[in-house]
């Protein structure tokens, strides 16, 4: 894998992380009933989602071009924080609801 494909790898971890991160501290948040500071976490967790969602189709869609994209140990850890993330944000959501809707 060249130095810009690790580059995106490491993009990925950095913003999946990033929301993974800010997610939790969502939930917490919530659980000490501070809604405000709750809702705008999820909403910059959601940003920093979209930044490495958008970094992992750059990287499809230089796999369907032709180019193929090298599955090492920082790849696959990429891609593993990036599904977390995901997972993260949406439980993060429902918990937010949650506490909304039963406080």
């Amino acid at each position: 894998m060249d130095d810009t494909r690790y580059q995106l790898a490491f993009q990925i971890i950095l913003h999946a992380g990033n929301s993974k991160s800010k997610s939790m501290i969502a939930m917490k948040k919530a659980r000490a009933g501070e809604m405000d500071e709750a809702v705008e976490l999820i909403a910059s967790a959601h940003e920093d989602l979209n930044q490495a969602h958008l970094i992992q189709t750059t990287l499809s869609q230089a796999e369907i071009c032709g180019e193929p994209v090298d599955m090492n140990i920082i790849m696959v850890h990429a891609q593993d924080h990036l599904g977390m993330a995901i997972v993260m944000s949406e439980v993060a959501e429902e918990i937010l609801h949650i506490y909304k809707t039963f406080r």
